[in-house]
């Protein structure tokens, strides 16, 4: 080690370990404080001194950057990695709230999907985060078992705080044959809903993985053995209940045929979409959705944004 590393070494020590103050630590070291403070900015060049923001919404600015740049995205959001992946989810819920809250202008029609993280947005937001405005289901939500209908009480929790109203699908998210789908689409009530979601100001959703924790494998849509044949096909993930690929391609049209909300076009083609995805089980979707333009703003965590820009460089 080099005399101005082991100078460095000392004087970040005493700066930041014992919470001396330049002067101090320069009377201790027997040199003047403009020293020490230029060891310190050495200290942190070199990597001998690495200073890491701990507060929970706390950004990864630098990644925010890269990812706009490589991917074309309008905005992003990176919140700290955490080796609770839990924590971690509910972390991403959170910024992604305070980015809802913080949208200019504020979204009159505000288009959702459904699920585990869309619920956790919803808990996430407070009340008052926004005046009046409309909340639209983008994708069908009528759970097929007896559990209590996670997609309307998403979508109402996320209107009643903004003392909006809400109007919900009212449908399956996945119909036994694709005739019922279409003529479902088709009806007089449900149409006008689906054109409303097409125009909304802005769309959130998620995506899903494609193991037995999916939520439409516990909503009953989608069997644990089927799943299996969708990750055979290649599925990486689904993005609004529809399974894709790793070039964002659907995996199984058949099914896809038979899934009812809107479309990859149309998050593709809408003015803003915000997309909420973390885990390491949501890489691989997560990397299907920003390189297919299926978003314009990614909110997510570090390791994530991380391998996203590790795939891009490949």
């Amino acid at each position: 080690m080099s005399t101005d590393d082991t100078l460095a070494v000392r004087a970040a020590e005493l700066c930041y370990q014992d919470g001396k103050s330049q002067a101090e630590a320069a009377a201790l070291l027997g040199i003047n404080r403009w020293k020490v403070g230029r060891l310190l900015a050495y200290a942190k060049e070199t990597g001998i001194v690495r200073i890491e923001i701990a507060h929970p919404r706390a950004r990864r600015l630098p990644l925010e950057r890269r990812l706009r740049e490589e991917y074309g995205l309008r905005d992003a959001i990176v919140v700290p990695a955490l080796a609770d992946e839990s924590e971690q989810a509910e972390r991403v819920a959170a910024a992604a709230g305070e980015y809802l809250a913080s949208m200019r202008p504020v979204p009159r029609v505000l288009g959702i999907s459904w699920g585990r993280t869309l619920q956790q947005v919803a808990a996430a937001l407070p009340d008052g985060w926004a005046s009046g405005i409309e909340v639209v289901q983008i994708n069908g939500g009528v759970t097929v078992n007896r559990r209590v209908g996670m997609a309307s009480a998403t979508a109402t929790t996320i209107a009643q705080k903004a003392g909006g109203t809400v109007t919900l699908l009212p449908s399956p998210a996945i119909l036994e044959h694709a005739t019922t789908r279409r003529a479902i689409e088709e009806d007089r009530m449900v149409a006008p809903i689906l054109d409303k979601a097409r125009t909304a100001s802005a769309l959130v959703f998620s995506a899903g993985p494609v193991t037995s924790a999916s939520v439409l494998v516990s909503s009953g849509y989608i069997a644990p053995a089927r799943m299996r044949e969708l990750v055979e096909k290649g599925a990486v993930g689904d993005i609004v209940g529809r399974f894709v690929d790793s070039d964002g391609h659907i995996v199984d049209h058949e099914l896809d045929e038979r899934t009812l909300g809107l479309s990859l076009d149309d998050l593709r083609r809408a003015g803003s979409a915000v997309a909420v995805i973390s885990g390491a089980a949501k890489r691989a979707v997560a990397r299907a959705v920003v390189a297919n333009n299926y978003c314009s703003v990614l909110v997510t965590d570090e390791t994530t944004a991380t391998y996203l820009l590790e795939e891009k460089d490949r």
